[in-house]
């Protein structure tokens, strides 16, 4: 059984997906995947989505939600959800602490 601590929602993350979903003019989550391939050998996936999958983990704060599948739950599980916006660009991020190495975009990672 997968519970809402396994992964967790920032407070930016949760703010940039509800500005996303007023954007869009209807509420949207945000599902975030795992993938093989990138330069570390694993590369994160994200996506604006309606609904969730049956199989999805929903991770929920302050009114915003988050999705995650149960495939991807075991290479994101203890990590964080996080919103940046600095000077080289704005970008959902992962804090992952699983991840042993990661290419200098940080988009992709190894275990």
């Amino acid at each position: 059984m997968t519970t809402t601590e396994d992964v967790t929602l920032s407070p930016a993350a949760a703010e940039r997906i509800r500005a996303l979903g007023e954007a869009e003019g209807r509420p949207v989550m945000l599902r975030v995947a795992v993938e093989g391939g990138g330069c570390s050998g694993f590369q994160y996936q994200f996506d604006l989505v309606d609904q969730p999958q049956a199989d999805d983990l929903k991770v929920e704060r302050d009114g915003a939600a988050a999705l995650v599948d149960v495939v991807s739950l075991a290479l994101l599980k203890g990590s964080e959800i996080d919103f940046v916006d600095e000077l080289a660009g704005a970008e959902f991020r992962i804090r992952n602490p699983n991840a042993r190495s990661s290419c200098g975009c940080g988009v992709s990672f190894s275990i």
